[in-house]
């Protein structure tokens, strides 16, 4: 579910409700109040659609069309889904991007009736589904995330806030403009929210006025039941505006229903590696580039054996953080749990187990769980008593297990929920609690009474018949019927006796009939009564002590959040620290500097492709200083196609990524000056949808990094101006390869067929040369995929193509067409005599103007 908003074509105006029935009026009422959602309109055992709703929903899921009497004169279109089935249906809308509003019938018919014959049932919107604001399993990614985000800007500053309300998680960040889209980008949000003066025609608008903070504030207190926000930190206006979109629009999906959501967790620019949509597509880290979860970082390094450990670690990946010292406290947790293996399989083992106590909780508190919720609570409260006794006791400061095991120790509120449903839960209950048969025998004495009256009534009749013969020496029999309900029966003979008068006897007449007299007793008419309301007083007994559990649930969300939080974070550490264990890891040393040293690094997600072949992966080492001190800053990768020069810059940026993520990285040793803000332009195609080829891609990708990137940023660039002519190209390269070791000083490796640009060199202070190896051998070329110190000689392109099964003649032709311009080049005039690679004139100073140069020196600007 985790695909932006794509807006379809929404319904026409809401027809008018002049003339129509008193049903249709209903209709017309829902769909007035949410005009721009399809309304399922429930009737009996089928959610009903009208109008314009019916004729898309028809196209959108493959329903019958059909009509349903006339307005104006009109046949009305309907559609219409089995309740049993909406989920399901929902799920095929919420993917193609429609809204959804669930108009429920709120009373019986029978409860109708009592207001007149003709009166309606009562029906009101209970909930409107989007992309962002699921919780059903079944219209959810288990091990994902389902994020609703809003943004806001005000006073030249921005700020994303997210909820996923499956869960109950709140973010809140403040950043620059130019952050903005990698902050955006690092939630990978199911839908956006804005004010409807930003980006309305991309994304989910709302009024402007919703947006203002003094609005927002009240909204986001009235939605944590709290006087002021205080509490929860320092917000900027940018981020109470974007909490309130959020809250308002919960206020009008939920339909009123308080969800339980964790305190906003606030994080500025600063807390996490800036990493834009361009440089997430390039390094396929959660996504590859055709949108599928396999292939990715994410999925190549995914040992969680939970759900909620799933969305835990991807949040980690999707978000790696810039503290040294965050990092560090993560890969403590991980180095821990790789030491002790057996622990980890055991704590594994019990994981495995365990279900999605975050996702139950927030059902329930929706008012939309069941049984089943409930019993995940259960499981999940029982797996963290267990977990949190595998651990030794004391805690030793620097050698100690992870942390946050405190919060599975569970306090006494949470331990009587789990004896409670222990007790009283059975261990497989349905799916919904008005289906009952979920409480366990003997947790309710009258529950109890309830079910061995509806389902021994012929026992328990024939007991009491059977004391009745015995007390009155009569021969009756219990019989039953529609109007007298159960009563005595005998021959009116036997009946005599009991026709005198006697103040003593139990035995009331009812009836005479030609050869029958019926009696009854005050024990066996309020057996008649039980009887009657057996079955449904066993159901109302179940939904009160479903409804106990709910509220005590309610009341214990955020402690219930936080074992939910503790035990995913404990399946992430564990599971890097089993991934690290199969791929031989080794724990980065993190500081502060601007160095970038890897020893035998290798590639994760090429090296478990190339192992899975049954081949051998070629390891590469890679050294930069942002500072020039110890090593080069920028490195030219030259090479040949096919050799690896693609696989080896992105090998280095990933690497950075899992190190500030707080996982192991694939390699004998690494150690890093955290990064800021990371960038790859690797490959590129094109943007027709917004009129962009995919030279002009390149370059606005090119524009963003050499605006963007800082002396602490990491760049991979590959194979700069490949797209236009081949002066131009190398003009362009060389430019940008100037800029990003002169201006922005950040860490790059810059790959290209240019081998022109190798005499940087010798030109820059910090730059070096590597090359991807490779070798002739026979007429055929070898990659050996080893970065060597130096410049390539060649690009080998004729070669490449022979291995990519270009005709002969074509391959031969071309290499005597290459002998011959190589020859030419020989004779050519030299680079250093062309003006364009001469080292570029710094820019001279701005001149003042009259005005600044009548300001006092002081006062002048900087």
């Amino acid at each position: 579910m985790n695909a932006p908003l794509v807006h379809p074509p929404t319904a026409n105006a809401v027809p008018s409700s002049e003339g129509v029935t008193p049903v249709m009026a209903q209709f017309l009422a829902a769909k007035a109040n949410q005009p721009d959602a399809i309304v399922f309109f429930r009737m009996g055992d089928f959610y009903e659609l009208f109008f314009k709703d019916a004729e898309i929903a028809s196209k959108a899921l493959g329903i019958t069309l059909t009509k349903r009497g006339k307005h104006q004169g009109e046949d009305i279109p309907m559609a219409g889904v089995p309740v049993h089935a909406l989920d399901g249906y929902l799920a095929r809308l919420i993917r193609q991007g429609f809204k959804a509003a669930i108009c429920e019938q709120m009373e019986a018919p029978s409860e109708a009736r009592k207001r007149g014959s003709k009166a309606v049932v009562h029906r009101d919107i209970v909930r409107v589904v989007t992309p962002g604001t699921l919780t059903e399993d079944s219209l959810l990614d288990a091990r994902g995330a389902n994020r609703l985000a809003a943004v806001s800007v005000r006073k030249g500053r921005a700020a994303v806030a997210v909820v996923e309300l499956s869960a109950g998680s709140v973010d809140a960040v403040a950043c620059s403009l130019e952050d903005l889209g990698a902050t955006l980008a690092s939630f990978r949000a199911s839908e956006v929210l804005v004010p409807d003066r930003l980006f309305s025609e991309v994304v989910q608008a709302l009024p402007q006025a919703l947006a203002e903070p003094v609005g927002a504030r009240a909204r986001v207190e009235r939605l944590y039941g709290v006087a002021s926000l205080d509490g929860f930190g320092a917000f900027e206006e940018a981020e109470v505006s974007a909490l309130g979109l959020i809250a308002a629009y919960l206020e009008t999906t939920q339909a009123g229903k308080i969800p339980a959501l964790s305190p906003p967790r606030r994080s500025g620019d600063s807390g996490f590696l800036a990493i834009d949509p361009a440089t997430r597509l390039s390094l396929e880290i959660d996504r590859t580039q055709r949108g599928e979860r396999d292939g990715s970082l994410l999925a190549c390094i995914d040992r969680t054996v939970t759900s909620g450990g799933a969305r835990a670690l991807a949040e980690r990946i999707a978000r790696p953080l810039r503290d040294p010292a965050q990092i560090n406290h993560g890969l403590d947790a991980v180095e821990w749990l790789l030491e002790r293996r057996d622990l980890r399989r055991d704590l594994r083992d019990g994981l495995r187990a365990s279900s999605d106590v975050a996702r139950a909780v927030s059902r329930l508190v929706l008012g939309r769980g069941g049984p089943r919720d409930l019993a995940a609570i259960r499981t999940g409260l029982s797996i963290a008593e267990g977990i949190a006794g595998l651990f030794p006791p004391v805690r030793e400061p620097l050698t100690g297990p992870p942390a946050r095991l405190d919060r599975m120790t569970l306090s006494p509120d949470l331990g009587r929920l789990l004896v409670d449903l222990a007790e009283g839960l059975i261990a497989e209950p349905p799916h919904l609690a008005r289906d009952g048969g979920f409480v366990a025998a003997g947790y309710r004495p009258e529950l109890e009474d309830a079910r061995r009256l509806r389902d021994d009534s012929r026992r328990v009749v024939a007991d009491l018949e059977a004391r009745a013969v015995a007390e009155a020496g009569v021969p009756f029999k219990i019989r039953h019927n529609a109007v007298l309900g159960y009563f005595l029966e005998t021959s009116a003979k036997a009946a005599e006796p009991l026709l005198r008068p006697s103040g003593e006897s139990p035995f009331i007449h009812r009836q005479t009939l030609a050869n029958q007299v019926r009696f009854t007793t005050v024990e066996l008419s309020e057996l008649d009564a039980k009887i009657s309301q057996a079955g449904y007083r066993a159901l109302a007994i179940e939904g009160e002590t479903f409804e106990t559990w709910r509220a005590t649930v309610q009341s214990l969300a955020r402690p219930l959040q936080a074992v939910a939080e503790a035990l995913a974070e404990l399946d992430a550490h564990a599971a890097l620290a089993e991934w690290a264990e199969e791929v031989g890891g080794v724990r980065p040393a993190i500081d502060d500097t601007t160095c970038f040293e890897i020893t035998a690094g290798r590639h994760p997600v090429v090296e478990a492709a190339v192992k899975a072949q049954g081949d051998p992966y070629t390891p590469n080492d890679c050294r930069l200083d942002g500072s020039g001190a110890a090593c080069a800053r920028l490195s030219i990768v030259t090479g040949p196609n096919m050799a690896g020069k693609s696989t080896f810059l992105r090998q280095n940026a990933l690497l950075v990524v899992l190190a500030q993520a707080g996982a192991f990285v694939p390699a004998k040793a690494m150690r890093l000056g955290v990064v800021d803000r990371l960038f790859s332009r690797v490959g590129a195609g094109d943007d027709l949808a917004r009129g962009r080829s995919t030279f002009m891609t390149e370059m606005v990708e090119t524009a963003a990094i050499l605006t963007q990137a800082t002396d602490r940023s990491f760049v991979v660039l590959d194979e700069i101006g490949r797209g236009t002519a081949t002066y131009d190209g190398l003009a362009i390269a060389w430019a940008v390869a100037e800029a990003l070791h002169d201006r922005n000083r950040a860490r790059t490796l810059f790959a290209t067929h240019y081998h022109e640009l190798a005499g940087l060199e010798t030109r820059l202070a910090h730059v070096c040369n590597l090359s991807m190896a490779a070798r002739e051998w026979n007429g055929d070329l070898v990659f050996l995929h080893e970065a060597r110190p130096g410049a390539a000689d060649r690009s080998y392109g004729v070669q490449v193509a022979k291995l990519a099964g270009v005709p002969a003649a074509v391959v031969n032709r071309a290499r005597e067409v290459l002998d011959r311009l190589e020859g030419e080049k020989a004779a050519a005039i030299s680079l250093d005599d062309l003006p364009l690679f001469a080292m570029a004139e710094p820019a001279p100073p701005p001149r003042s103007s009259a005005v600044e140069d009548a300001l006092p020196a002081g006062d002048r600007p900087a």
